[in-house]
């Protein structure tokens, strides 16, 4: 064995089988942790068995006095995969753990029903709001599923019919691997099953005809949000967030919120993302909070602050947007200084003292000024004519 590494991390399956590897870890490991349901699994052992603790954070602090020691942690599955393994990286260095995978719970349920893994939207729904489903809803899609209980199934289902996907087929695997394994299935808008807490769900979304497709790429109608009004419009905000330019894992400030659209549509976009909104008037900050929840994305932190005074201690951004608050003194200037190399700054703008703002920064600092304005028909009398939306400047920068 690797000398250093104290700490290992064995995933198992329903049916308890272990590599000899990971058996010889658990018989010599002086403490192993896990759930209740591990341990039937794995028999007597000698070293001293902890169940989680309460609350599960503390765990971390537990395991950091125990270093040097020898230390199991059992899994269900491939805990890489949705599971402990990703949390335990940002506490302990990959010199000090060993990580023994078991079968996923997704290779598992494609195994089943014959799926490609690979085609597959693979989520996790366990310990998470079940509106995270909305990202992935789309015709034909295949979905496989982690859940926190029996409860979950009834409340995809709830989420698929009002979404007019009730004709998706719903298949919950229960137990895979071992005595217990069970297979139940249904449409989302006929779903009536009880089914066990510890399962997967695969759904095969059909939508009815007809059905609302709320798509990923940016550019959502803007009756899909709750709004007043004074909102980045559809044709704006496509622009905006191609100039942001969001990708996975990155992070965005956007500034004056509003109802959210423009954090939102780049969490619709950016898997593993993070955005934070600041936004100091209360029925906007709840629109977003509603509309986040709504659309897929309850992770948007919305904040009930504003610039410049908001932005002290927040992560480093990758983009920024300025959507409100452009004519405050220094703004543009503290957010150049925030953001990091290669990252992108948008700021949008409708007054002549806001223009006047874009103008100084763009003077300053480089990048590109654009005036965009957009036409939609509409009826004129007994005829169509065009009726023009507030034209928008806006600067967009990428630091060096």
């Amino acid at each position: 064995m690797t000398s250093g590494k104290w700490l290992s991390l064995i995933g198992i399956g329903e049916d308890g089988s272990l590599s000899s590897a990971a058996r010889h870890l658990l018989s010599t490991a002086n403490v192993i942790y896990g759930g209740a349901r591990h341990f039937e699994l794995i028999g007597p052992v000698s070293g001293e068995q902890r169940t989680w603790p309460s609350p599960f954070s503390a765990v971390y602090d537990h395991l950091k006095a125990l270093r040097g020691q020898k230390v199991a942690i059992l899994a269900t599955g491939d805990p890489q995969w949705f599971g402990i393994g990703s949390t335990l990286a940002r506490h302990f260095p990959a010199s000090e753990m060993r990580v023994l995978p078991s079968l996923s719970a997704f290779q598992l349920a494609a195994s089943r029903l014959g799926w490609a893994v690979q085609d597959c939207d693979c989520i996790s729904l366990h310990g998470r709001p079940v509106e995270t489903l909305k990202t992935v809803l789309y015709p034909g899609a295949r979905i496989l599923a982690l859940t926190s209980n029996s409860e979950t199934p009834a409340r995809v289902a709830d989420i698929l019919t009002d979404a007019g996907y009730g004709p998706s087929r719903m298949t919950v695997l229960e137990h895979m691997g071992g005595d217990a394994e069970r297979i139940v299935e249904g449409s989302a808008e006929g779903w009536r099953e009880d089914v066990a807490d510890f399962h997967t769900l695969a759904i095969e979304l059909k939508p009815l005809a007809g059905a609302r497709f709320l798509h990923q790429t940016p550019g959502l109608a803007d009756d899909a949000f709750h709004h007043d009004g004074k909102m980045t419009k559809r044709e704006i905000r496509a622009v905006t967030l191609a100039a942001l330019q969001p990708h996975p894992g990155a992070t965005l400030w956007d500034i004056g919120a509003g109802c959210g659209s423009v954090g939102i549509e780049w969490l619709r976009a950016s898997p593993r993302g993070k955005a934070i909104g600041l936004e100091p008037h209360d029925e906007r900050r709840q629109m977003a909070d509603l509309n986040a929840l709504e659309l897929g994305v309850p992770q948007f932190d919305v904040r009930n602050t504003a610039a410049p005074d908001g932005l002290d201690g927040l992560p480093a951004p990758d983009a920024i947007f300025i959507g409100g608050g452009l004519t405050t003194d220094g703004l543009v200037q503290t957010c150049h200084k925030a953001l990091k190399s290669g990252g992108r700054l948008v700021a949008n703008a409708v007054t002549l003292e806001g223009e006047a703002v874009l103008q100084q920064a763009w003077q300053e600092f480089g990048g590109e000024l654009t005036r965009l304005s957009v036409h939609r028909a509409s009826a004129v009398g007994g005829l169509t004519g065009w009726r023009p939306l507030m034209p928008v400047t806006q600067w967009s920068f990428v630091k060096p």
